[in-house]
Formats: structure tokens, sequence, C-alpha cells
């Protein structure tokens, strides 16, 4: 156990070590130019170098890459360029909002898309079978902005049970937090039903049912806790994916999170606030996928880790 968390951290190392690298390259070679937004459009030529010489832009790739890398390493995600706050800081005090509707997202989207998926294997072929599968077709195909819009229009302007949008209380978590579900309920449950039909085809379930026992138990004692570890897998990079914020989500209902926030950073090319979101990102990511990795033998305990 020891041995497979030591090699799995290092490779955590080395998976984000080329994020950084690869991000920062992009950045390097985008055609937008930070120093002009600083500087502004009335700003003189040699402002502008003065500018870039102070952020240290004007140095090759490899001196800028290695001072972002040695500051990172110390615990120093840099500063941003227009905020003229430290990015940690920043991204620090988005953290709790995007905590909360990462949360919430992911217990929508498992209530939904495991229903779904356990529904349909159970009546596989069946109307009711195809008519779930077809739902999950329609949410995964299904734009953001669309849904967000929807449900705010139902809900909260036509019935107005919840709040347009903004941030603070259990009202305002719901609408973002269905909107999300909704749409990732989809894969949920189309991986659960593929891995719920192979699970209830297996010698074990047909012996637990010659065994008189009922059917709610052989679901939920044998077959469920067998099916739901591919789900586990998807769990953990769901996480990585919601820490790294869902702009659109975010923006229609006004949730202050780490994807506002790297919105706002790329149209403004504030570099250091999207390599800092990238890399949250990417550790989220992930730690998820190590979690779910953790998770597995408990749930089954013919996992080994090696």
């Amino acid at each position: 156990m020891a041995a497979y968390l030591i090699r799995r951290l290092i490779q955590s190392a080395l998976i984000l070590l080329g994020v950084s690298f690869i991000t920062f390259f992009l950045l390097y070679v985008l055609p937008a130019d930070p120093v002009r937004q600083i500087a502004g459009r009335s700003a003189t030529a040699q402002t502008v170098e003065n500018i870039r010489e102070q952020l240290g832009l004007d140095k090759p790739f490899v001196v800028q890459y290695g001072r972002y890398l040695t500051g990172l390493l110390q615990g120093d995600m840099g500063r941003s360029y227009l905020q003229k706050t430290e990015v940690a800081e920043l991204i620090l005090s988005r953290l709790p909002a995007t905590l909360l509707l990462m949360l919430g997202a992911i217990v929508c989207e498992l209530v939904l898309g495991l229903s779904m998926g356990i529904a349909a294997a159970l009546w596989r072929g069946r109307a009711v079978d195809q008519a779930l599968m077809m739902t999950s077709f329609i949410t995964v195909s299904a734009p953001q902005f669309v849904v967000s819009l929807l449900l705010l229009y139902v809900f909260a302007v036509r019935l107005g049970w919840f709040p347009i949008g903004g941030y603070g209380t259990f009202a305002h978590l719901v609408l973002p937090a269905l909107t999300l579900g909704i749409l990732g309920s989809g894969w949920y449950s189309r991986m659960m039903r593929s891995s719920m039909i192979d699970v209830l085809r297996a010698d074990y379930i047909r012996t637990a049912r010659a065994k008189g026992l009922g059917r709610a138990r052989v679901v939920l004692r044998h077959a469920l806790p067998n099916a739901i570890l591919p789900v586990i897998a998807m769990i953990g990079i769901d996480i990585g994916i919601f820490m790294g914020g869902i702009v659109v989500v975010e923006s229609v209902f006004g949730w202050p999170g780490i994807g506002q926030l790297a919105w706002q950073a790329i149209q403004r090319v504030d570099i250091p606030i999207i390599m800092g979101v990238t890399l949250v990102s990417a550790f989220a990511i992930v730690i998820g996928n190590l979690l779910a990795d953790l998770i597995a033998p408990f749930i089954d305990p013919r996992i080994t880790l090696r």
C-alpha cells in the first residue's frame, strides 16, 4: 500500500509538471499581449516596454518558466497582473463557493444518474429502458446555457421558487447544482446501466436469486457494490472538472466560483490566474482519481493496490 501510494504521488507530481509546462508554453506563444491590457490603449511604447520588463515578460521562455516553477515550488502562484493580488488568495477566496457547487452537483448527478441506470438495467429492452436512455442522450447533448436558462425561466422567473442568481443560501445552490446534475446524469446512467447489466449476468447473482433472496436485496447488496466501481472513477474526474469551475453555469447564475475567476482572467489575458486555475484543476483531477483508487478496495475487497 505504501509503495503504491508513493508511486502514485510521484506520477501525480510528473503529471502536474507536464500540465504546468504545456499551459505556460501555450500562454507564452499566445498572440494576445497581457502588457497591452495592463498599460491601456493610450500607453506609449516606452511605457509598454517598462511594464514588460517589470513583469519579466521580456525574458526568454526558459527563464520565465524556470522563475515561475521556482516560485511554485515555494508555494507562490504569482501575482495577478490586473488585480494586483496574490493568485493563491484569489483562488482561496473563490474556493468555498466552488466546493459547495461541486458537492451539490455530484450529489444531484449521482442521484439522477444511478437511479436511471439501475432502472434501465432492471427493465432492459422495455419501454422504461428506452425512455431512460433517450433521456440520458438528451441530457448529455444539451448545451449548458440552454439547460441553465430553461431552469431559470421555469423555476425562478415563472414559479418564483428560487432566486435568479447569486450566492449565500441553499436556495441559491439548487438551480446551478441541478443544472450540472442533469447534464452529468446522462453519463452516469449509461455507464451504470452497462455495468449493472454485466453484473446481473454473473453466476453469484443467479445463485443469490436461487437461494430465494428478494430482488431489492440482490440488487442493493450483491449487484450494486460491484457495478458501481466504474462510477467511482468518473466521480474522481468530475471533482477535477468542477474544481476548475463550470464557466457557463457560473456565469448564468452569477456564482462566484473559480470558473468565473478563470473566465475573467482569460478575457484580460491575466496569465498568473489562468496558470493558477489550471494547476488547481489538474491537482483536483489527480487527487480525485487517487481517492477513487484508494476507496475501491473498501467497496470490493478483491481489488488490491500494488
